[in-house]
Formats: C-alpha cells, structure tokens, sequence
C-alpha cells in the first residue's frame, strides 16, 4: 500500500526556518522524483520545488529560489524540503508528491501525501 507522509510543519515568525520531512513507502521511491506542492487559501496548488530520481536535479519556483533547499535520501525513503528566511505569503499546506520526471503538471503526479501545515505569523 502506498503512503505518503508529510511532517515538521508548524508556526514561525516571519525570517524563520523549518524542515519539511516526506516518508514514503509501498512503492520504489528512487526511482521517481519528489516533488512539493504548496496549497494557500482561495489559491491554486503550486508547485515549489522538485528532485529528480537519478542525478538530483533540483528546480524551484521564482518565489522560494534561494530561500528553500530540496533533497531526498533514497536509502530511508525520504524527502525533505529546509525552509528559510520565511515570510507570511509562504503561509499554505504542504504537500509531497512523486513522479517519474519534474514537472509543474498537477495531473502528472503519481502518489499524493496528505500535507502538513505551515504558518509563517507574528
């Protein structure tokens, strides 16, 4: 059965940092991408950051470039997205999801974890 689970998100105050965590089992996780999605209020679902399988390419959406750092290791089946310098506006759920090749394309994302909340208030 394949799961996807999200942790360490929570409250910060604008500037701070988290990291993001993302379990996977029930299916071979190295051989697909990561990616995570960000899901604000009355917004669409984007996209802030992908891995790719293989040669660990990185991308990242304009918004997040510099301030978030995607990585993975393939021999615990994880995810993880580290996350500074955070200012409201990345306020929004979280959520990881695999798929053979990066892509912006909801539709082409294969398995979905449930997302964990992020707050960035003072």
């Amino acid at each position: 059965q394949v799961h996807l689970v999200e942790s360490g998100g929570g409250l910060v105050q604008p500037g701070g940092s988290l990291r993001l965590s993302c379990t996977a089992s029930g299916f071979r996780f190295s051989y697909y991408a990561v990616a995570w999605f960000r899901q604000a209020p009355g917004k669409e679902r984007e996209r802030v950051s992908c891995i790719s399988s293989g040669q660990y390419s990185t991308h990242y959406a304009d918004s997040v470039e510099g301030r978030f750092t995607i990585s993975r290791d393939d021999a615990v089946n994880k995810g993880y997205m580290q996350m500074d310098s955070l200012q409201p506006e990345d306020t929004g759920v979280y959520i990881c999801a695999v798929t053979y090749f990066c892509t912006d394309e909801v539709d082409e994302y294969d398995y979905w974890g449930q997302g964990t909340q992020v707050t960035v208030s003072s």
